[in-house]
């Protein structure tokens, strides 16, 4: 079959993670027609809360789980007016009392591909054990899940289901990640988004084209790079995490993939780059931000050789100086805030990561047959909090 990874059979071990890329747009639309249909419950639940002052909302979840709250933190921090906070569920559980430190009236978003990763049903019941007052908002793509199905029908608990087909049965999270965080979005943010899931669609149904993807990702794979830095800010700087983690995931660990701020590269983790390195640099809609992803693009350009690093842009690379296959584009989303762009750029490391994958001989439903990273987390033992 065609595909956005180029003609692969079903024998290539890619089924489910091609197919997953793929439909985002289509789900991306199912998820903005299931948030509009539930917008009366939502605002019933959310609006007494977020009217509070003294509402604290914590962002939590698991691995790529988390890079949705790091993507979502600083946007639904301007747009409630209340603080936000970005704490994956690994920390939560590890260290409950430092994590919810303040005892304050907290919503608890909780992300969860599956809801069953130990972790996840945890940080809900850790939270509700430390704290006076918690509600709790369960973004999740499985409706059998334990999260959902302990949080179905509690009284400060609301589940918002996403469509069955994000529930990825690849080894990543793809669709389940981008379907998460726009969900959050729209509930979350309000009017500010209407419209948005469209735009976002368009250009992603465009990003994976074929002939597209070999202009753009087979291009900067030719080399046969052993090291990949992605570089974003703000919202960005949690799409180049997301990034670094497709990569080393479906690789299996194989290409060393690194994620900073374009500011924070330059203090230490800039000594990853060697003459085998390439660079995805995201650059923001903002003016000013865009400003250090500029400085920073322009620095890499003298660092590597010529076609090692691009950009993301909106704009087309028409305020830098990456021309061509140097310049990926993100049609239609000028002036869209980065949070949104956030969800049609990580298409762009989806599929860098799904054909480094292929072209080291692995296969990318599964990049660990012997089980020593599993798609759902295993191995973890959960202690007793006492008070």
């Amino acid at each position: 079959m065609t595909t956005p990874s180029g003609t692969l059979s079903l024998d290539d071990g890619a089924a489910h993670t091609v197919r997953e890329i793929a439909q985002q747009p289509a789900l991306w639309r199912e998820v903005d027609r299931i948030v509009s249909a539930s917008q009366d419950s939502l605002d019933a639940f959310l609006r007494p809360l977020v009217a509070r002052g003294d509402l604290r909302v914590v962002l939590t979840g698991a691995g790529t789980s988390a890079f949705a709250g790091q993507v979502l933190q600083p946007a639904l921090a301007r747009r409630l007016g209340r603080r936000v906070d970005a704490v994956a569920t690994t920390d939560l559980v590890a260290d409950p009392r430092g994590c919810l430190a303040e005892d304050v009236p907290t919503l608890l978003v909780s992300f969860a591909r599956s809801g069953d990763s130990p972790e996840s049903v945890a940080a809900t019941a850790l939270a509700d054990q430390v704290l006076s007052e918690v509600h709790h908002l369960v973004i999740t793509c499985n409706e059998q899940g334990r999260l959902a199905r302990e949080h179905a029908g509690l009284p400060k608990s609301y589940v918002l289901l996403m469509p069955p087909a994000s529930n990825d049965r690849g080894f990543a999270m793809t669709s389940s990640f981008t379907c998460m965080t726009l969900a959050a979005l729209l509930a979350l943010g309000g009017s500010a988004y209407d419209g948005v899931a469209e735009r976002l669609a368009r250009a992603a149904e465009s990003i994976t084209d074929s002939s597209a993807v070999d202009r753009t990702v087979g291009a900067l794979l030719e080399s046969a790079p052993e090291r990949i830095v992605f570089l974003g800010s703000g919202p960005l700087k949690g799409l180049a995490e997301e990034s670094a983690l497709k990569v080393l995931e479906l690789t299996g660990g194989t290409l060393m993939a690194v994620a900073e701020s374009s500011l924070g590269f330059r203090h230490g983790p800039k000594a990853v780059l060697n003459d085998r390195s390439v660079a995805v640099v995201y650059m923001s809609n903002d003016p000013y931000t865009r400003k250090y992803d500029q400085d920073i693009y322009a620095e890499l350009r003298g660092n590597l050789p010529a076609g090692s690093v691009v950009t993301v842009s909106a704009d087309s690379g028409a305020d830098t100086e990456g021309t061509g296959t140097d310049a990926w584009p993100l049609p239609g989303l000028d002036g869209v805030e980065d949070v949104a762009l956030a969800l049609s750029a990580v298409v762009y490391a989806q599929l860098i990561a799904l054909r480094a994958s292929l072209a080291r001989g692995l296969r990318p439903d599964n990049p660990f047959p012997s089980g020593e990273v599993n798609r759902v987390v295993q191995g973890v033992t959960l202690h007793s909090l006492h008070n």
